[in-house]
């Protein structure tokens, strides 16, 4: 019976984040962040970043990769399905009821102006994101090289309008923080 009433909190803890967040997985973040950490204490906020950066690194939305691993944590194979449905579901009848009358649905006024205005919010969701992981990320020479280099580069890529993808971001940053790690390995063997 508790498991039940577990999978049921978790089903509807991702509903609610499903439902509620416009602008993709990364504006999820956010509220993801709020939900599991904050409110429900599901995991801790370093367990979050690990979380957010593996879910990143990983194929497919950052939102379901994050929602799947917390349901696997707290409830399994059953709760990583139910949970991946719960943050799946709002947005797959959204879309379902937006693509029956799409044209119709994007010529009203008011839509148009309603989407900007969530343009403006994703943007704001995306960047408090953004800032509240930089912020609690460890401030170490390791981290705080790998993300100048990546602002710069990612500024530079901007103003040539060179097309870089994001996806090359994260394989060089793995590929330095596995290479920082064996050097470190390396040193400590030559220590013993």
């Amino acid at each position: 019976m508790k498991k039940i009433k577990g999978c049921c909190t978790l089903f509807l803890t991702m509903l609610k984040i499903g439902l509620f967040t416009f602008g993709g997985g990364y504006a999820m973040i956010a509220l993801l962040e709020n939900e599991l950490v904050e409110k429900k204490k599901w995991i801790e906020k370093d367990e979050f970043l690990d979380v957010a950066a593996i879910a990143e690194s990983t194929p497919g939305p950052i939102a379901i990769n994050t929602a799947t691993y917390i349901g696997y944590k707290n409830a399994g194979i059953i709760g990583s399905i139910i949970a991946t449905l719960g943050i799946c579901i709002p947005s797959l009848v959204i879309i379902y009821a937006i693509s029956l009358f799409f044209d119709a649905f994007l010529s009203l006024t008011l839509v148009a102006y309603a989407f900007k205005g969530i343009q403006i919010c994703v943007v704001y969701l995306i960047l408090t994101a953004g800032l509240k992981m930089l912020k609690q990320m460890k401030k170490n020479t390791f981290n705080m090289i790998i993300i100048s280099i990546t602002l710069i580069c990612m500024v530079v890529s901007s103003l040539f309008a060179v097309k870089f993808s994001t996806i090359f971001y994260i394989l060089l940053s793995g590929v330095c923080g596995v290479a920082v790690y064996l050097l470190g390995k390396i040193k400590k063997e030559e220590k013993q």
